[in-house]
């Protein structure tokens, strides 16, 4: 840490102390570059590295110290501090040329700080060098242990380092933070939230001032910067494993909000771990500026490790292959630091596919294989230390385990895909049954099992035994299911003649989706739209077009908060097969069933005005918007189809 230790000087006035006492550090800057000639003296040059440094503006808190040493070369304590300024900026060659140059009997805080670069530099074992050179008094110590345990990956042993320290030590919100770390990494996330609960409840008592959770509220407040206090009460850090947490669990509107919990800061303010998280968890909202976010960090250095890993997953994920593959031979030096081997050859293998799907098919074969042989071994390990009773080596198995099934689950969707999307559905059937021994609990797994019978249409009753448990698991909650889960379960029964149970699973989301509407009346569902959706289609298909057309019709009231680019996108190709149908005389309709689809089409025309009809991928060509592309535009060319056969 730093100390004022500066001598007041005629130009430098009080005012600059009483800011920075006030820890106003960005005011006080203004101040010292309003007075003439104060960066030219060591009281003024001091004080602009002090207010830099704690601004966390370490470039240009480097650059003063660095003056201050050519000045006065006979001072340490401008050599330290110019090294700890430049070691925060991730300048580690730089910083630790200069701790050579500072005799560490003297300045003991030395070894620590070569010890950090070290650790940052990810040199582990000269780190442990240098922390076994610190007092074993010093409570840094422990803690600086602590730290290379979890970057060695014994996340329990420095869990029992940070607990310890916090009992000796009392709270301090960073240890608490990297004991909620741990447990994050151990999978153990009841813990981890109380941890990050106890720094958000500290931080709130202690700095009202740093406005936690306004900004969730809608309260407008002004940015509080990246000052020592924020700094010090680990309250960003511990939101951002907040978030990580409730993401991990599937929480998306609880991960945003943790985001939002934060104390406030300009965008141009915010780190890169808040920048990553951001473009992650608001990337179903907004694609676009997530990957811009992501691209941007990928340019900085140092970026969050899971950046290079998440942006190729999400190109992937959003079929933006070209792309991912650009990515991974432009920055062939980062695919070996931060891209594990499974996760290459996966990556590798759904490039591939694009050109060569038998080629993509055998990599994640032997991909899959090499999992299945480990998940047999690991599933053997587990009843071994069963049955000698040791607990932990069963804990730590088990975990093991549930991290090969994780791995492995993407390669066989990613097989299952490729026959998927050539419609030889019997095919993505037995890939599936060939790994039911690991995956028959795996609720992903069990999701695309009934997908894939479901697509079958003569499986429907299979499909059912699929779907119902994982509706069931959530009805006291049903719109946290899929749409299209409850859409395809409804289809199922009614297709096996238990049309009480569709009605009475349709008449659970009405209810579930008026409560919402009560309660919320700007918040949208479309649960109930898309089951009426898919059985309207349903019977479309079945050539049933007068039940089918109206089940569509009534599927899009009201129209305020039901019609949107994707129900209007399966209406129309309702409607469209409809019109061909009737043009080429395969079905008669009567005209008061025409006449209400023509009411229908009219009331679509008025709300969709401002509704797009079409949507456009990430990163495609800017595209000129104009009236041909709305909802009212294609609902009026739809009614003058329907018009002319009408009249003729």
């Amino acid at each position: 840490m730093f100390t004022l230790n500066i001598a007041k000087e005629g130009e430098i006035t009080k005012t600059v102390y009483g800011l920075i006492k006030e820890s106003r550090y960005n005011d006080a800057i203004k101040l010292l570059h309003g007075v003439p000639g104060s960066n030219l003296t060591r009281a003024g040059l001091s004080l602009f590295g002090y207010c830099y440094f704690y601004t966390q503006d370490y470039a240009n808190a480097a650059s003063y110290y660095e003056q201050l040493v050519q000045m006065y070369p006979e001072n340490n304590d401008y050599r330290i501090y110019h090294a700890q300024s430049l070691y925060q900026a991730c300048l580690y060659d730089e910083a630790y040329r200069i701790t050579e140059t500072i005799p560490n009997n003297d300045y003991p805080q030395v070894i620590k700080l070569q010890a950090a670069i070290k650790y940052g530099e990810e040199d582990l074992q000269s780190a442990k060098k240098y922390v076994d050179m610190c007092s074993p008094d010093d409570p840094d110590t422990d803690v600086n242990l602590g730290c290379l345990l979890y970057k060695e990956g014994n996340y329990e042993e420095a869990l029992n380092k940070f607990t310890t320290c916090l009992q000796n030590m009392g709270f301090k919100p960073y240890l608490a933070y990297n004991a909620a770390l741990c447990y994050y990494r151990l999978k153990e996330y009841g813990p981890a939230l109380k941890h990050c609960g106890d720094i958000v409840e500290r931080g709130i008592r202690d700095h009202p001032e740093l406005s936690v959770g306004m900004q969730t509220e809608g309260i407008e407040v002004r940015s509080v910067g990246n000052t020592l206090t924020l700094h010090e009460t680990a309250l960003t850090e511990a939101f951002n494993l907040k978030a990580a947490i409730e993401y991990q669990l599937k929480n998306m509107d609880a991960a945003r909000e943790a985001l939002t919990d934060m104390p406030p800061r300009a965008e141009y303010e915010l780190d890169a771990v808040t920048l990553h998280n951001q473009a992650l968890m608001n990337m179903d909202q907004n694609p676009t500026e997530g990957f811009e976010k992501l691209q941007f960090l990928l340019q900085q250095n140092p970026f969050p490790p899971e950046t290079f890993s998440n942006l190729l997953i999400l190109y992937c994920q959003y079929e933006c292959y070209d792309l991912a593959a650009d990515i991974l031979a432009e920055n062939a030096h980062l695919t070996y630091k931060y891209l594990t081997p499974y996760l290459f050859e996966f990556l590798d293998a759904i490039i591939t596919q694009q050109t060569s799907p038998p080629e993509a098919y055998q990599k994640l074969d032997e991909l899959a294989n090499r999992h299945t042989e480990l998940l047999r071994k690991l599933t053997k390990q587990v009843q071994e230390h069963r049955s000698n009773g040791d607990t932990e080596l069963v804990k730590r198995t088990v975990l093991d385990y549930e991290e090969c099934l994780d791995r492995y689950i993407p390669v066989l969707m990613a097989q299952a895909k490729i026959y998927w999307e050539i419609e030889n559905y019997p095919q993505v059937e037995k890939i599936f049954r060939k790994s039911v021994e690991f995956c028959n609990d795996n609720d992903i797994w069990r999701l695309n099992v009934a997908h894939v019978l479901f697509m079958q249409e003569n499986k429907f009753k299979e499909a059912t035994g699929f779907y119902e448990p994982i509706v069931k698991k959530n009805y006291s909650d049903i719109l946290k299911v899929s749409a299209v889960v409850l859409a395809n379960l409804c289809v199922s029964y009614i297709m096996t003649s238990q049309n009480e149970e569709a009605e009475e699973l349709m008449r659970k989301v009405e209810k579930e989706e008026d409560q919402i509407a009560f309660e919320e009346p700007e918040k949208k569902y479309f649960h109930l739209c898309i089951i009426n959706l898919v059985i309207g289609t349903l019977y479309c298909a079945k050539g049933n077009y007068e039940f089918g057309i109206s089940r569509t019709m009534k599927s899009l009231e009201p129209f305020n908060k039901k019609l949107g680019t994707d129900t209007w996108y399966y209406t129309k190709r309702c409607f469209l097969s409809l019109i061909e149908n009737l043009a080429k005389h395969m079905i008669v309709l009567r005209d008061s069933v025409i006449l209400e689809c023509i009411a229908f089409l009219e009331n679509c025309e008025v709300h969709g005005k401002n509704v797009m009809a079409v949507t456009y991928a990430p990163f495609t060509e800017e595209v000129q918007i104009d009236g041909k592309q709305t909802v009212a535009y294609e609902a009026r060319q739809l009614k003058s189809l329907l018009l002319k056969l009408y009249h003729y």
